[in-house]
């Protein structure tokens, strides 16, 4: 059983899926900003929402590494799948998010998954198809151990889609999910989480 009051560090690579799940749960209870989010993310509404991402990894990689749970988190991704494509209602998720997380100490990316096709070609130079869901789009995410949603319903009760499985996230493995991303995309987030997490090992593109 993941316990977090020890001051053993527990180690989940190459655990069956059970203790990893969690072992996802409790590092996550145990940042408090994360801890903010699930408790009161259902108070959005939004339809299959997901915390996912960078923030979820990174507060395990730092878990693992001994750093305190925040460090280099940039931002958290709500993520939430709607077939109204409307920019106004995204818009209103995000000011409802933002007002309602506006004691926490991260900027918020909040999307609906629907809508990403429709704007992706902009900011990345080329066209993808729309989505189907928003695991469906989870599926696309850079790498192998960032591709993970995580949420928490109103009993307490987790969830978490990880396509990937979750061996290469607590084995600190940075491996390239090439279904979407370019390998310019791909090397440049390893560069910048190299710096930060000196013990990733990192798999070349090619």
């Amino acid at each position: 059983m993941w316990d977090m009051t020890t001051e053993t560090r527990f180690e989940a690579y190459n655990r069956d899926l059970g203790f990893q799940l969690e072992a996802v749960a409790g590092i996550l209870q145990a940042n408090p900003v994360m801890e903010a989010l699930f408790q009161d993310m259902r108070l959005l509404k939004l339809d299959n929402c997901y915390i996912g991402a960078g923030c979820v990894t990174q507060s395990i990689w730092n878990y693992i590494s001994g750093l305190p749970l925040n460090y280099g988190i940039s931002d958290i991704d709500i993520v939430y799948f709607d077939t109204d494509l409307s920019p106004d209602k995204e818009n209103k998720a995000i000011e409802d998010a933002q007002r309602l997380f506006a004691h926490l100490p991260f900027r918020l990316d909040v999307k609906n998954q629907a809508r990403v096709h429709l704007w992706y070609e902009r900011h990345f130079g080329y066209p993808i198809r729309p989505y189907d869901s928003v695991e469906d789009a989870i599926n696309s995410w850079p790498t192998t151990a960032t591709a993970i949603g995580v949420r928490r319903d109103g009993n307490g009760d987790w969830s978490v889609y990880a396509p990937f499985g979750l061996n290469d996230l607590f084995g600190m493995i940075v491996r390239p999910n090439k279904a979407q991303i370019t390998q310019s995309i791909y090397e440049k987030k390893v560069s910048r989480w190299s710096a930060l997490w000196p013990r990733l090992k990192i798999v070349p593109w090619h």
